[in-house]
Order: structure tokens, then sequence, then C-alpha cells
């Protein structure tokens, strides 16, 4: 009985984790993304420095989403 309970438990918080891990990555890097595109809109001529910063910073904010992707997959498998 008590092992259902944790199991059940832990697929809602896997789920709860992936869900509300994945809001800030997206927020992030459409906000960055937004304010490259407006940046090179801007300044034509700073174009490729903005895109390498961008692609840079959003691989930096994925890297939270996969955070939040392991964390989850440790509490579906693991437990």
């Amino acid at each position: 009985m008590e092992t259902a309970i944790v199991k059940a438990a832990c697929a809602i918080a896997a789920g709860l984790c992936t869900g509300i891990g994945a809001i800030g990555p997206a927020l992030g890097e459409g906000n960055a993304v937004g304010k490259a595109l407006e940046g090179m809109s801007r300044q034509p001529e700073m174009a490729s420095t903005l895109r390498t910063n961008m692609i840079l910073g959003c691989a930096i904010t994925e890297s939270t989403g996969i955070y939040s992707l392991v964390i989850s997959l440790l509490l579906l498998f693991v437990f």
C-alpha cells in the first residue's frame, strides 16, 4: 500500500518537475532571442557578435531545463 502511494507521488512530482522546469528556459530563451533580434535590427554590423552571444546564452539557459529533466527521470526510475 505504501509503495503504491510513493510511486504515484514520484510520478506526479516528475511531471511537475518537468513542466515547471521548462517554463524558465522557455521564457529566458524567448526574451534573449527577442532582444538579440532587436539589437540586430538597430545595429546590423553587430549581428554576428550578437548572434554568437545569443546562441551561447540560449545553450546555458537550456541546461536548466535539462537539469529538471534529469531530476524527473531520477524520480521515475530510481525511487
